[in-house]
């Protein structure tokens, strides 16, 4: 019935919640209505989308997630005949990775007909060991039930090891044949692509609210539907998304 999208990683700042919304203006692109779900107890960035009408999942109780909560999360996707964005922060990582495999959530969503899709990222330079044994944890932690699409990052630095590239790594040649897709984040930095990146992002629009904004200039609507393009032309040709 629905693909349900989880972005998953346990290490922060790494671009999950960008991935997130990414995944659920593609859906929109396509005419379809995504439900967007914010599982983040601490940084709720996806759910400040206001255009992307994303749901607010609570965790906490006081000072401590319960990861009983996660039961509504179940609740919300079982009904879905739309594709389903979930975005989870760093700080809730532990708790619902453990959830998703001790209650056999996988396997409960494919007997709904429903298809668990698993984003995670991986980044270059200092994060990237820690971001790479993220990967290959919740390729083994998870069932043969669950896909996954993994997202290079390179930002910070580009993803290679003694020179190689992330396809030539130990980590994915292990675990390819669990990999549906393999996307890369187009690395935008400077005055003129960087910037109108980043302003965006600063201000919570999406690609389609900012390229249809008057108050921008004609050159920084054009480059921001420039890195649109670029990002959704690797969606497209992902045939797990």
């Amino acid at each position: 019935m629905a693909k349900i999208h989880m972005i998953l990683q346990g290490k922060g700042g790494v671009g999950k919640s960008f991935i997130a919304t990414i995944l659920a203006q593609y859906k929109l692109g396509k005419n379809q209505a995504p439900i967007c779900i914010d599982t983040d107890p601490v940084n709720a960035t996806f759910a400040s989308y206001k255009a992307l009408r994303v749901k607010r999942l609570q965790l906490m109780e006081g000072d401590e997630i319960n990861t009983r909560n996660f039961d509504a999360l179940v609740e919300l996707i079982a009904p879905a005949k739309h594709d389903v964005v979930i975005d989870n922060g760093a700080s809730s990582f532990v708790q619902l990775s453990h959830y998703l495999v001790t209650n056999h959530v996988p396997e409960l969503l494919q007997s709904m007909g429903h298809e668990l899709v698993v984003h995670t990222v991986v980044t270059g330079s200092q994060a990237q060991s820690d971001t790479l044994s993220g990967f290959t944890h919740l390729v083994k932690q998870f069932p043969g039930e669950a896909n996954f699409v993994v997202w290079l990052n390179p930002y910070w630095g580009p993803i290679e090891h003694d020179g190689k590239d992330f396809e030539s790594m130990r980590a994915y040649k292990e675990n390819k044949e669990r990999v549906s897709a393999v996307i890369t984040l187009p690395t935008f930095k400077g005055e003129t692509f960087g910037r109108d990146l980043s302003d965006m992002l600063q201000d919570r629009l999406t690609f389609a609210e900012a390229e249809g904004d008057p108050a921008l200039t004609i050159m920084t609507r054009q480059r921001l539907k420039t890195i649109r393009s670029q990002l959704f032309l690797q969606l497209d040709m992902a045939a797990v998304l």
